[in-house]
């Protein structure tokens, strides 16, 4: 068996001592996204399995779009990602005179 060179580590150990391989990652001509695939990407470069760039070039991601996904989870979790839910989630920052105030978009 031969194993494929990579550059970057092949698996790594995430904060709750589970380990994720590069196998956990969705397939590079992923066209269907849903949240279990998304999560997995951000955890993978959270976690230092792949760069941020890598991500976006391996699945065609722009860079904003995937910084919203990585947003998303930081302010919400994954359950941010799924698609029924991005409007709860969604919020506009909006500053006043110095002042943040939080609008929930509809």
């Amino acid at each position: 068996m031969f194993l494929k060179r990579v550059n970057g580590p092949r698996a790594v150990t995430l904060p709750g001592g589970g380990v994720m391989t590069r196998a956990d990652l969705p397939p590079a001509d992923t066209r269907r996204w849903v949240a279990s695939r998304k999560a997995a990407v951000v955890r993978g470069v959270e976690a230092g399995l792949i760069t941020a760039e890598e991500a976006c070039a391996r699945y065609g991601l722009s860079v904003e779009e995937f910084e919203g996904w990585r947003a998303a989870v930081a302010r919400h979790g994954p359950q941010a990602l799924k698609a029924t839910a991005v409007q709860r989630y969604r919020q506009l920052q909006v500053e006043n005179d110095g002042e943040e105030i939080t609008v929930t978009g509809s």
